[in-house]
């Protein structure tokens, strides 16, 4: 038997849908269901009820679903255990948070946590969105910090995973400067004249924030893609020597656009807010695993101090 086994299990039994878990578990449907076979298979008896809609659990599959809490909840006891005989400190709070995140904004956002709570071990996994989630299902860290938007939602079961909305983080075109100070390249472009696009590789999430922003632009944007990758600090970079026009995350170039070495493109003359015709405002997301969470070890009790003092922080700011 194998662990993912279990979870599977338990997220099947939770959502009563094989496409939800599948979608939930990040696995095709088709594997979904393999697994969920095999796992009967196993135990030699049938676990769901595939004769009704939506799917419920068969008597021997409602009696399983609390040994797998259980199974499950050991499981994790146990890697925590032997994790406090490492040198890591056993109350070490592990977190996934993408790269951009990871140099910007979680930084100055613990630095508000220790304030409140004291110094913390912390280790820190910079992934790419999909792999921070994959993290947190899998039990490879404590908490994921990540990008929201309702175009692209983070695939979490709010029966499973608690989530709380740190803040707001917009996206929008910038340029280096040019002659006279104006920007070096400019929006929309022609079909003559398409501007030097530089782009986040397809499968990054803040490339799908990108093209999320150009369909919906009010007017069509020609754009020549000269360059790709999945780091918004290495379009940064290549904005900043001149190369063209990225989108990029306003708290990975407030320091570059407060001394005028980029230029943001859709601001209105007049100022006003972070929103533009070529803006887009996603949510800063904190998640954890219900489950997990209920641990009585050093590490768990600190994950749940860490919480409480977030959500306290966010209730204060809401008043």
């Amino acid at each position: 038997m194998e662990l993912k086994w279990l979870e599977d299990f338990v997220s099947l039994a939770e959502t009563r849908s094989f496409s939800r878990s599948a979608e939930l578990r990040h696995v095709t449907q088709p594997a979904f269901s393999r697994r969920i076979q095999a796992l009967e298979a196993w135990l030699g008896t049938e676990l769901i009820d595939r004769s009704v809609y939506p799917t419920r659990l068969t008597n021997a599959g409602q009696v399983f679903y609390e040994q797998a809490l259980a199974m499950l909840s050991q499981f994790h006891e146990a890697r925590t255990l032997l994790r406090g005989h490492t040198a890591t400190p056993a109350a070490t709070i592990e977190f996934a948070v993408p790269h951009t995140l990871s140099l910007t904004y979680f930084p100055r956002w613990l630095q508000r946590i220790e304030a409140q709570l004291g110094s913390i071990h912390t280790r820190l996994r910079a992934l790419n969105v999909h792999d921070a989630v994959l993290s947190l299902v899998e039990g490879g860290c404590d908490l994921i910090m990540g990008y929201h938007h309702p175009s692209h939602p983070v695939a979490l079961d709010p029966a499973r995973y608690d989530m709380l909305t740190l803040g707001i983080e917009p996206i929008s075109p910038f340029s280096a400067p040019g002659r006279a100070g104006r920007a070096r390249h400019t929006l929309p472009g022609t079909p003559a004249a398409p501007a030097p696009y530089l782009s986040y590789t397809p499968n990054a999430y803040l490339g799908r924030m990108t093209e999320v922003i150009i369909s919906n632009a009010p007017q069509r944007l020609y754009l020549d893609r000269v360059y790709e990758t999945d780091m918004a600090e290495g379009l940064k970079a290549m904005a900043l020597a001149g190369h063209g026009i990225a989108f990029l995350p306003h708290s990975a170039v407030d320091d570059a656009v407060a001394d005028g070495r980029l230029i943001r493109l859709d601001r209105s003359s007049r100022g006003g807010g972070p929103q533009g015709q070529f803006t887009l405002t996603m949510e800063i997301r904190l998640y954890r695993d219900k489950l997990a969470a209920q641990g009585d070890d050093p590490r768990h009790t600190l994950v749940r101090a860490l919480w409480d003092v977030v959500s306290a922080e966010l209730a204060q700011d809401a008043r």
